[in-house]
């Protein structure tokens, strides 16, 4: 299942994404909003894989939205402007669609996405001990125990162990679904933690022997009640 966000200011154009997304088994629509501002606040609060963007909004642009993401999740532009294409392809977005959007052009965008996925996921082979990912042409075995956090960078993962950092092609949300919830967390947009690297939790921060990462409050209940379940009592 593919989750998705509708961010347009049109009521009708949102009506229009909303009856093609419904007709797509594998396409779930987590929310819809008029503004790159609430999204912000959607994307912070739920694991969103696609999202359909307008460009022309005011206050805050859909260009200027995506570069203001940190590991943003897929992109399809939606808008009536064909002059922005070639800004939108230079943000790495799946896809360009131009008002009014036929249905068979929609699912030619969403056929795309889903077979990047299926692509993306492949690249990672996963057990509680250890891991393989694609990097650099090569196929690497990393350990669970050597991982210390993994990174979201655009459309890669960066994952930074005790020996050195690997880069690999994969969705964040991707490799974040398929490591084990029992060794790993995940704190923030673009962070997911080894339970095992924590050494201190301080307020918005987790620290390991090596970095200080980020806290973010959406993540801190699941995290805090998993670890207290971790605690020795009395």
């Amino acid at each position: 299942m593919i989750n998705c966000l509708v961010v347009d200011d049109e009521p009708i154009a949102r009506e229009g994404m909303k009856e093609y997304i419904s007709q797509v088994d594998y396409l779930y629509l987590v929310a819809e909003c008029k503004s790159g501002a609430e999204a912000a606040g959607l994307l912070h609060k739920n694991k969103i894989d696609l999202v359909f963007l307008d460009i022309q909004m005011p206050n805050l642009t859909g260009i200027e939205f995506v570069k203001a993401l940190a590991g943003p999740p897929l992109i399809i532009f939606t808008t009536a402007y064909p002059q922005y294409a070639i800004e939108g392809f230079e943000l790495d977005v799946m896809d360009y669609l131009l008002k009014p959007i036929s249905f068979a052009r929609f699912l030619k965008s969403i056929e795309k996405v889903q077979s990047y996925l299926k692509t993306k996921d492949n690249n990672v082979n996963i057990t509680n001990e250890f891991f393989f990912i694609k990097c650099n042409g090569k196929i690497e075995k990393i350990f669970t125990t050597d991982v210390i956090y993994i990174e979201a960078m655009a459309n890669y993962v960066i994952i930074h162990t005790q020996q050195k950092k690997y880069i690999t092609y994969i969705t964040f949300s991707g490799i974040c679904r398929r490591l084990p919830d029992h060794l790993f967390m995940r704190i923030h947009k673009s962070y997911m933690v080894a339970v095992s690297a924590i050494k201190t939790i301080d307020g918005d921060e987790v620290i390991t022997s090596t970095v200080r990462l980020p806290f973010s409050k959406s993540y801190k209940e699941k995290v805090m009640n998993k670890i207290e379940l971790k605690f020795i009592k009395r």
